[in-house]
């Protein structure tokens, strides 16, 4: 079991299982959305995924340009967890309340868009596009 919440600590979930891979997408929209390299998520299937509190406080913004949609606590405006998959929640992994010693980097995507100053120093494997995990 883990529990994560936004920077404020309105919003809070909890998941129930065991969590493993972490998938880091480098594609320039997740670039933009971060700041950063990109984003690190866990998915977790639908039924081991609970809201805690603040669900009301989610919101989705989606980029009229491309499938992709980003979620945020309105008070904070830290990314928070979303169902991009209609099976999964996309839970960006560093919202977990607690070091997770089992979370390893399985794989990294859109490797083939990534900034030229991200440099990759781990041993997940580099996909140039999407993988189905």
């Amino acid at each position: 079991m883990a529990v994560g919440a936004c920077n404020c600590g309105a919003v809070k979930f909890e998941i129930d299982i065991d969590l493993k891979d972490v998938y880091v997408c480098h594609c320039s929209i997740c670039r933009k959305w971060s700041g950063h390299t990109g984003i690190g998520v866990v998915m977790v299937p639908n039924p081991a995924f609970r809201w805690l509190s603040g669900r009301d406080l989610v919101k989705t913004w989606s980029k009229p340009s491309a499938d992709w949609q980003s979620h945020f606590c309105t008070i904070c405006g830290s990314a928070v967890p979303g169902a991009n998959d209609p099976e999964r929640m996309f839970v960006p992994a560093g919202l977990l309340d607690a070091e997770i010693d089992t979370l390893k980097v399985k794989a990294h995507i859109f490797v083939g868009s990534k900034a030229c100053w991200d440099e990759i120093g781990d041993d997940g494997a580099q996909h140039a596009g999407h993988i189905e995990p």
